[in-house]
């Protein structure tokens, strides 16, 4: 008979639980659960309420105290820090005190580092958006930019959708003016741009490129590899979603993989409109 693997056992053990115990564990937050020598049936209302409030300001402590240790982890002992904006430290540690996922912890923990080193890199809008994404959006952004590019020098990501010719005899002879990038083939579905839309990272609509140059080369970057392309005509220009000034910022802390099976597709689906070097 196989054995079984102890961390499968607490895994599927977890899963197990009904639901109705799942909402009784949340009795421990709200201080109705007993503890010690705390009895919550014999405990006034206002007791519980003080009890709850108390766990509260520990939890809260433990989240900054935290993100303060991971803090000093990433912040540079041979470089000449700053004196942080007051305003913009109290709102810091107001919102990060909420912040109980370990992963999301270490983004907060990597803004508090950047902004001792030079302050102004992470608005309070920004921080207002990290502190409402969820884990599940936090990873759609972090695919999203692993599938993102940067055309030659400039500093943005750009998510490509597709390019077009616009103009000249080509249109005509080809059966469709469109190529679309197949985002969604490679984890990243249109509901998953709607979810970065709706969390203010991406901008509502498409945009485009102008008219990109026959004669020039395009340098496109991703997070660990970059590549040449050349237009094979003068009409052709890209369709992409633009990250908006948070998601621009939120880019500078998530650590994006590509996914090469990604690139590979994304050379192909280019080598008709393109020159792929």
């Amino acid at each position: 008979m196989a054995e079984s693997h102890p961390q499968q056992t607490n895994k599927d053990q977890k899963a197990s639980v009904s639901a109705r115990k799942k909402a009784l564990l949340l009795g421990k937050i709200l201080g109705l659960a007993s503890e010690d020598d705390y009895r919550p049936s014999q405990a006034s209302i206002t007791e519980r309420a003080q009890f709850r409030l108390q766990k509260q300001q520990v939890q809260h402590q433990l989240n900054l105290e935290t993100i303060f240790a991971l803090a000093l982890n990433y912040t540079p002992s041979d470089v000449t820090g700053e004196d942080l904006d007051p305003d913009w430290s109290y709102q810091f540690f107001q919102m990060a005190e909420q912040i109980q996922s370990r992963r999301m912890q270490d983004l907060w923990a990597r803004i508090l580092a950047s902004e001792i080193v030079k302050p102004g890199k992470f608005s309070l809008r920004t921080l207002a958006t990290l502190k409402n994404l969820t884990q599940r959006e936090a990873q759609i952004l972090e695919k999203a930019l692993g599938m993102s590019v940067k055309m030659n020098a400039e500093t943005r990501y750009k998510l490509l959708s597709g390019y077009r010719i616009s103009g000249g005899l080509q249109q005509y002879f080809r059966k469709t003016s469109q190529v679309n990038i197949g985002l969604s083939k490679y984890g990243l579905p249109y509901s998953s741009i709607l979810t970065l839309m709706d969390a203010g990272i991406l901008h509502n609509s498409e945009f485009e490129t102008g008219l990109l140059d026959k004669n020039s080369d395009i340098l496109l970057s991703m997070t660990e590899q970059q590549f040449k392309i050349s237009p094979k005509n003068n009409n052709s220009l890209f369709s992409y979603y633009r990250f908006t000034p948070v998601g621009d910022e939120l880019s500078l802390l998530v650590q994006a993989n590509v996914e090469n099976e990604y690139v590979r597709a994304l050379k192909e689906t280019l080598k008709a409109g393109f020159s792929v070097k």
